[in-house]
């Protein structure tokens, strides 16, 4: 969308609903095993004389290979998007700078992708660590037979000073 273009004095509504082909590319481009549905829905409104707030809806559904069995998961994600877009931005020209709490603001782009902004809002919603149901992050232990595996609690810094601890107290009882 050519932001130059649209009407000043009311929002301008859109809607995306991928084709099967195009969900097809969008989890290529994400790196994901599908999207079965997708859905963005919204307005582009305009603020004062140059800036614009987009406001929508994400509806996806996802198919994502599990972090543990690497089984098919599938997740349901239905996020609020907002992005302001801003003519008078100030540039940063320093090496090293805070965040800014608002990280929904961005310089005013001539054109606006609303493509590009849904598949950026869906690679954010996205599960980091998806797992199948019923499947548990548990210790996996392995060692040589006949020898005792050293656990995560024997690996941390500290268990060995607490075990120390304890049988101080216990002999001074």
């Amino acid at each position: 969308m050519r932001l130059a273009d649209l009407a000043t004095r009311k929002p301008t509504e859109f809607e995306l609903m991928p084709t099967a082909e195009e969900r097809r590319a969008i989890a290529d481009a994400l790196d994901i095993v599908g999207v079965k549905k997708l859905r963005f829905i919204g307005a582009l409104a305009p603020q004062g004389r140059q800036d614009w707030t987009l406001t929508a809806d994400l509806g996806a559904t996802v198919v994502q290979d599990c972090v543990v069995t690497l089984d098919p998961v599938t997740t349901r994600i239905d996020e609020p998007v907002k992005r302001s877009y801003v003519a008078e931005i100030a540039e940063i020209e320093a090496s090293e700078v805070e965040m800014p709490e608002d990280d929904t603001v961005e310089a005013l782009p001539e054109t606006l992708d609303l493509v590009q902004v849904m598949m950026e809002a869906l690679a954010l919603a996205l599960p980091l660590y998806p797992r199948a149901d019923g499947v548990d992050l548990s210790n996996a232990v392995f060692t040589e037979p006949g020898v005792t595996p050293m656990t995560d609690d024997d690996a941390k810094p500290f268990a060995s000073l607490g075990a120390l601890r304890e049988s101080l107290e216990n002999k001074d009882k």
